[in-house]
């Protein structure tokens, strides 16, 4: 194997966001363009599958239907598992990661953490039902 050298060696910035409501006017939003999920708990690419199912789903209502209610309802439908999402991501990548700002506390937390992760069926059943599946 040849060896060149490193192009890139910064970290990307391990960040979350979401735009609420998913929705506007005629807009609806889905995947990268409402939210960032962090890599840890691998969800954007199902989180934006779920999305285009959400909203082919309303759209499907309102132009055979004209139901526009479930347009109305995309964002509170969808926003109601990116958040279990996010609250996901958010808790492994606080678990997995150390970050400058924190403190002996911090760590013992994760370490703690991982000791009752490692320890509990029930914690492991838990992280397992959020990373193979949420319901659509």
């Amino acid at each position: 194997m040849t060896r060149g050298p490193s192009l890139e060696k910064s970290i990307a910035p391990l960040r979350s966001y979401v735009f609420a409501p998913m929705r506007h006017g005629s807009l609806l939003l889905c995947g990268d363009a409402a939210y960032i999920v962090p890599p840890t708990g691998a969800k954007g690419l199902n989180l934006a599958a779920s999305d285009v199912h959400y909203a082919a789903k309303a759209l499907t209502g309102y132009f055979r239907r004209n139901d526009a209610d479930s347009v109305a309802a995309y964002s509170d439908t969808a926003l109601a598992r990116v958040w279990k999402s996010e609250r996901f991501s958010w808790s492994l990548t606080r678990l997995m990661h150390r970050f400058p700002e924190d403190g002996p506390f911090e760590r013992a937390m994760q370490v703690a953490e991982l000791d009752y992760i490692a320890s509990s069926g029930a914690a492991q059943t838990a992280i397992a039902e959020h990373y193979v599946v949420l319901p659509v």
